[in-house]
């Protein structure tokens, strides 16, 4: 723990909060756009279009705002009383980040593939995927909010 925290505990809370937002924005709406651009022909005008549109959201919003979101994740871990070690909530809620940080890579690994004109995965499989994000966001706002255990 850093006690040097302590005074700024507020702020490292609602810059971890802001910049959660912006990452699940991110998350919510990058498999959108793989939904969509699972119809589009391979080369054809659109795709190119989604194409830059997915690589400047994962590079431009979600890419920071998920470095940012540990950062001052970490910061708030670092803070005498920010975190409860003994309690069960917590690990829950870590675990889910840490799931939510893998389907960010998953994304990524999407992404490339669309990029390179090689996604064989279905408009299904990404309207399915597009709710791993709302489930997980669900498990780890109860767990910080009403911390059950």
């Amino acid at each position: 723990m850093i006690a040097a925290l302590g005074p700024y505990l507020l702020w490292e809370k609602a810059l971890h909060i802001i910049s959660v937002i912006a990452w699940m924005a991110g998350l919510f709406y990058l498999p959108r756009l793989f939904v969509y651009h699972c119809t589009t022909p391979s080369g054809s005008a659109q795709s190119e279009l989604f194409k830059i549109m997915e690589r400047r959201l994962l590079r431009q919003i979600m890419n920071p705002a998920m470095i940012a979101s540990f950062a001052f994740g970490l910061l708030l871990v670092l803070t005498p009383g920010a975190v409860n070690w003994d309690a069960g909530w917590w690990w829950v809620k870590l675990s889910s980040v840490l799931l939510l940080a893998t389907f960010h890579g998953a994304c990524g690994s999407w992404r490339r593939a669309f990029a390179e004109d090689r996604n064989v995965k279905s408009e299904r499989f990404f309207r399915v995927a597009n709710e791993v994000p709302t489930v997980l966001m669900l498990v780890i706002v109860i767990m910080a909010i009403v911390q059950p255990f």
